[in-house]
């Protein structure tokens, strides 16, 4: 593990400026058991022997590296994908639910709690939750259960209770005000299972640690497939998990990183969620990040076209690479990433869900501006839960 990773976060949860946990006292208390219990049971050797069989017998870990022969030719540029497509329930997410459900058997917990905005960090906690007998409840604003249909069925037939959130823009951020308040009326035999590198600590730091195996593969991968080095590694980031799951194993590497945020329909009108470009330091669901914010300090409206990144804050994480410089925050709109995701469906037979699109329609800019360079992009997700809305709403390409 690199100094930097020792060092980050510290250990009153800072990375940076950023970070921290701001929660009433009586909450406090319950994240202090978890980030005892993280740095206690979380490294004991049972803890992780089980965890690497899930892993492996469960999820279908490794994922592979893929490499893009017909786009690649397309591009000019050599585009490889990380295929967390291809995990259990079809994305990343799973990396750190069956670790935070195995931390919540081993203190005892009975219930998990949640958001979730596209459904896949909901579809994902009630697999673990139907893995381990643990009981789940995820809430969902309206209008991404009206987005993302399909996701909301497989959370309920797995068991979970779905919750619906009509409150405000009826979308993710609502959906973590909800959670949070559900979870304060019984914080002692439930465990609130943040779907992000987001929310107080220990929360940036445990979700970015359960992740990182997808950053050890990948690198891992890339070397035995190529003898080098990826020249740019690209994520999409909303509140940052997946982007942190890979970005973590390239930070010490002569590797040039981009974090791409929604730009949506448009800068001038606010409909977008780039809060690595337009936020300023606040406060938002217990920790302090870049922050998209109205002119009474309070969280902005956001939009994105896929569910999963229409949030106004980002993790602390990726605040401080950003300060550092050591991460490019970058952007791609809701055109472009429809192109992406219909441009890479039929030249290479992978559907990405529309949060991945955002981090392939970025890797295709970035292939004009460095051809013959090497791409490698983490398509964290597969595009099942899209296919009806991106059809019905952008009809089929011609």
């Amino acid at each position: 593990m690199s100094e930097y990773l020792k060092e980050n976060p510290t250990r009153d949860g800072m990375f940076g400026d950023f970070g921290g946990s701001f929660i009433p006292p009586e909450l406090q208390a319950e994240m202090d058991k978890i980030t005892d219990a993280y740095h206690t049971i979380c490294k004991s050797h049972d803890f992780i022997n089980e965890l690497r069989s899930i892993r492996k017998h469960f999820q279908g870990r490794p994922t592979p590296v893929y490499f893009c022969r017909r786009l690649s030719e397309a591009l000019g540029a050599r585009l490889y994908l990380k295929r967390e497509d291809l995990n259990h329930t079809g994305a990343h997410k799973l990396n750190h639910c069956m670790a935070e459900a195995l931390l919540a058997k081993y203190m005892g917990k009975k219930r998990l709690i949640a958001e979730t905005g596209a459904g896949q960090h909901g579809v994902a906690l009630a697999t673990a939750a139907a893995y381990f007998g643990l009981e789940c409840e995820i809430h969902m604003g309206e209008v991404d259960i009206a987005k993302e249909h399909p996701n909301v069925v497989r959370m309920k037939i797995l068991g979970a209770e779905v919750v619906p959130v009509s409150h405000g823009l009826k979308t993710l951020k609502e959906a973590v005000d909800s959670a949070f308040q559900s979870y304060l009326k019984d914080p002692v035999t439930t465990i609130y299972c943040i779907g992000s590198v987001v929310g107080p600590h220990p929360f940036p730091m445990l979700v970015r640690d359960f992740q990182r195996v997808v950053g050890i593969e990948a690198r891992e991968q890339f070397l035995e497939m190529t003898e080098e080095l990826p020249d740019n590694v690209v994520a999409c980031v909303g509140g940052g998990s997946n982007a942190m799951g890979i970005f973590s194993a390239f930070l010490d590497d002569p590797c040039a990183i981009y974090g791409v945020e929604p730009a949506g329909r448009s800068y001038e009108t606010g409909d977008h969620a780039c809060t690595m470009k337009f936020g300023k330091p606040g406060i938002i669901h217990g920790f302090k990040c870049n922050l998209l914010q109205d002119d009474k300090g309070e969280p902005a409206p956001v939009y994105s076209v896929a569910s999963g990144l229409d949030y106004p804050g980002v993790g602390p994480e990726h605040c401080l690479l950003g300060a550092k410089g050591r991460v490019n925050y970058v952007d791609a709109n809701d055109t472009d990433t429809v192109d992406a995701f219909y441009r890479l469906s039929r030249m290479e037979g992978i559907i990405p869900a529309l949060e991945s699109a955002h981090a392939v329609a970025y890797a295709f800019k970035l292939a004009a501006e460095k051809p013959r360079q090497s791409i490698l992009v983490n398509l964290s997700g597969r595009g099942d839960k899209d296919i009806d809305f991106v059809v019905d709403t952008y009809g089929l390409p011609q």
